[in-house]
């Protein structure tokens, strides 16, 4: 690598004139520091002093010491706490304080930090994940009905329903799988296995069978079959169903009418 230097250039006043080659970076910049200080330690032709006694009286007191974390680049957005006390941030969950479901906050995100903040005081702050569909949740940000179930887990339910049967294990299932958040379901299921101590096992999981023929996923519904004695009535023996009125059910004496006119 060559350059060539110029009046009043690099070199100036050292034998390195006009056509003076450079035949490497290292020595053209020794050049131009040589002549970057020549200059900064030049008079001013219409004020007192230097360049270098500018800075040193006007800006080197100003200077302030560099940040001692470096620059990360952050985006903003606005987001509402959903009812399950998480914001979402590029398709991942994050938790905030229980008291602010339904409240208006911003978001602030790095490549490495996630940090909500209401009414501009930070509220939450997470480390950043890139797993979609996931939540973050921190335990102190959670309502204290759902901290009393901390120690629970879907598998401990789910193991502990397999334990009574096939059909009560289902629909302690059901229940986790029907809710954004299985431990939103933890109150139910428990609910539901507890009925094995007031009643039976056996009679639970009878309960649970009908729940799921019927479709009647909660802890109500299992409940009120097992207060009113109704796991203990055989299927084929539960009392008929009364006809649904409704002008656009014809019936059977409607079809049998239709026929005797054909």
């Amino acid at each position: 690598m060559c350059g060539h230097s110029r009046p009043g250039g690099p070199g100036q006043g050292q034998g390195q004139g006009r056509h003076h080659i450079f035949f490497s970076l290292a020595e053209l910049n020794q050049a131009l520091t040589q002549t970057r200080d020549q200059l900064n330690h030049q008079r001013f032709q219409k004020l007192d002093g230097t360049r270098h006694s500018f800075f040193e009286t006007l800006d080197r007191p100003a200077l302030q010491p560099l940040p001692r974390a470096r620059y990360e680049f952050a985006r903003w957005k606005h987001a509402r706490v959903n009812i399950d006390y998480h914001v979402e941030v590029e398709q991942h969950y994050y938790s905030v304080p229980h008291q602010l479901v339904k409240k208006q906050v911003d978001v602030r995100f790095t490549a490495t930090t996630v940090e909500i903040l209401y009414q501009g005081q930070r509220v939450a702050s997470h480390q950043r994940s890139y797993q979609p569909g996931q939540h973050t949740t921190l335990s102190e940000h959670r309502p204290p009905a759902h901290r009393a179930y901390l120690e629970w887990t879907p598998e401990r339910l789910i193991n502990w329903a397999q334990t009574i049967g096939p059909q009560t294990a289902q629909v302690v299932k059901t229940l986790l799988e029907r809710r954004p958040h299985p431990e939103q379901a933890y109150r139910s299921c428990l609910g539901v296995l507890r009925l094995s101590r007031r009643y039976t096992p056996a009679r639970l999981e009878a309960a649970c069978a009908r729940a799921v023929a019927l479709g009647a996923y909660s802890y109500r519904s299992v409940n009120t079959m097992l207060s009113k004695g109704l796991d203990q009535v055989p299927w084929e023996e539960r009392p008929p169903q009364p006809p649904v009125a409704h002008d656009n059910l014809r019936g059977a004496d409607y079809f049998a009418a239709a026929k005797g006119d054909s």
